[in-house]
């Protein structure tokens, strides 16, 4: 599955994520390579031999041309100290103000940690320097991490190509997807099953306390429970099929896990006879809506969705 999503990432990038036509990368290789645009003189490349041309694009480069902004502090045509451990941590205060400026737009990236984001080479000298200089985190800006991770060259890689990918998708989810205009609220009521149900107002001003976008959810919730509860719960082993009801709000509605358990199953339907026909349908006491919560839980975890959920 992990490669199959880097593989979509890596062929919608090369062909639609730079400004001149397509432009091949690497996952993770090409993007810690091409990090910067490097001038040099002859002589200084002979100190110092990576030496990008001008016409190398960067993944700023690939960020300007999808969301129009310049990092702060980096130019369209950044250079790197000759002396190694000066360009090690250039390039680590970069990847940390490309991380900061991609989740002030929204993206999720907690386990993503600039360090990841070097070359190997570079990784061991970031290590070596927080390890040797014992420098103190209160007051220091490059050395802010409280926690440092030595992992074996084998792990950094897999950490590394991990880290590239997720950085990707995260582009890809605050810049690219915005721009898709979502379908109708009625066409979600286009299925024969859910067109007497009560429609919830999509206007901006029908209600003061969900937004427009979560009104959408609410009437995502709907359609996909009334279409798929006959479904999921009809060999269910503690009652009958749940009765139609109208969701209207994200507490009340979800405690009992049969709504979010609907959402699952129509995306994962081979998750029923392994854990939903077990839930009860019209649970009453508090133990059979935590019986419910714990198997959608465990349901959760069964396709790895990457939720930190405590029941």
């Amino acid at each position: 599955f992990f490669q199959k999503t880097l593989t979509a990432v890596k062929n919608w990038f090369t062909l639609f994520g730079w400004s001149k036509g397509q432009n091949p990368i690497s996952i993770p290789y090409s993007l810690r390579r091409d990090v910067c645009k490097v001038q040099m003189t002859s002589s200084q490349e002979k100190v110092f031999k990576q030496s990008l041309g001008k016409d190398t694009k960067t993944v700023y480069d690939m960020l300007f041309h999808l969301s129009g902004q310049l990092l702060p502090g980096i130019t369209s045509s950044q250079s790197l100290p000759l002396d190694p451990v000066e360009r090690m941590l250039q390039l680590r205060w970069q990847h940390s103000t490309l991380l900061a400026f991609l989740k002030s737009q929204g993206a999720y990236l907690p386990h993503v940690m600039p360090e990841f984001l070097l070359e190997p080479d570079d990784y061991k000298k970031w290590i070596k320097v927080q390890t040797v200089l014992k420098v103190d985190v209160k007051n220091s800006d490059i050395f802010s991490d409280k926690h440092l991770f030595i992992l074996e060259d084998s792990i950094f890689e897999t950490m590394s190509k991990r880290a590239w990918t997720d950085v990707l998708l995260q582009v890809y989810k605050v810049f690219v997807l915005p721009r898709v205009s979502s379908c109708s609220i009625t066409d979600l009521f286009s299925l024969e099953s859910v067109q007497n149900m009560p429609r919830i107002k999509s206007e901006p001003l029908s209600s003061n306390i969900y937004s427009p976008y979560e009104r959408t959810i609410l009437t995502w919730l709907n359609k996909h429970y009334e279409k798929n509860r006959k479904t999921v719960w009809k060999d269910c082993q503690k009652g009958e099929v749940p009765p139609m009801r109208w969701i209207v709000n994200f507490d009340r509605d979800l405690l009992d896990g049969l709504v979010l358990a609907a959402q699952l199953a129509a995306y994962c339907p081979y998750l029923i006879a392994t854990h939903f026909v077990r839930m009860y349908t019209t649970p009453r006491t508090p133990e059979q809506f935590l019986h419910n919560c714990l198997i959608l839980v465990n349901a959760m975890h069964a396709v790895s969705l990457a939720i930190d959920i405590k029941v």
